[in-house]
C-alpha cells in the first residue's frame, strides 16, 4: 500500500522568515515613536530635575532649547523692607535682598507685594513684573544659582495705617 501525499492543508508550512527590511523599518518606527513621545512631554521633562541634566547634555549635542528652569520657591528673601519716604509723602521704597537657591539659572520671577493694616487686613496688592522691580538699569535676564540680588522700588501708599506687609515670588 502506498502512501499519498497529504493534502495540502495538512502539510506544515514553511514560514518565510521577515526580511531585513521590515526589522530596520519596525526599528525606525520604534525610534520615531519615542521621538514623539520625548517631543509632547518635552517641557513637562525639562521642568523635572531628574531629567533637566540628561537634556542640557543631549541639547548640548543636538541643535535644541530647553525652557528656562522656574522654580519660584528656591527664590529666598534675605532680608525686606517696606519704609515711608519722608520727603515724598504717600510714596512707600520698598527693598530686598533675594538669592536662587535653585540647581539652575531662572528667569526673574513675578513679586507680589501685599500691605496690610493692623489687623492684618490687606489694603493693597500687587504683581509686579520683573522689568517693574528691576528697574530699567537692569535687563531682566537670568538669575543665576547662588546669585544675590537688591531690589528696591518705590509704590504708592494705599492708604494711611499700612504697618505690615507679605512678599511672594511667583
Amino acid at each position: 500500500m502506498s502512501s499519498a501525499p497529504a493534502p495540502e492543508f495538512l502539510r506544515p508550512s514553511a514560514r518565510p522568515r521577515p526580511a531585513r527590511w521590515e526589522w530596520l523599518t519596525l526599528g525606525a518606527l520604534a525610534l520615531l515613536l519615542a521621538a514623539q513621545l520625548l517631543l509632547a512631554r518635552w517641557d513637562a521633562l525639562a521642568a523635572d530635575p531628574r531629567w533637566r541634566p540628561l537634556l542640557e547634555r543631549a541639547c548640548a549635542a543636538l541643535p535644541c532649547r530647553l525652557p528656562a528652569w522656574r522654580e519660584p520657591a528656591a527664590i529666598r528673601l534675605l532680608s525686606r523692607d517696606v519704609i515711608a519716604l519722608p520727603d515724598r509723602p504717600g510714596v512707600l521704597r520698598v527693598q530686598a535682598s533675594v538669592r536662587n537657591d535653585a540647581r539652575w539659572a531662572q528667569p526673574w520671577p513675578t513679586l507680589r507685594l501685599a500691605l496690610t493694616d493692623a489687623d492684618g487686613r490687606v489694603l493693597g496688592a500687587r504683581r509686579f513684573a520683573p522689568a517693574e522691580y528691576l528697574g530699567s538699569s537692569r535687563a531682566p535676564g537670568l538669575l543665576a544659582p547662588g546669585q544675590s540680588a537688591e531690589l528696591a522700588f518705590d509704590v504708592r501708599e494705599p492708604g494711611p495705617g499700612v504697618v505690615g506687609f507679605d512678599f511672594r515670588f511667583e
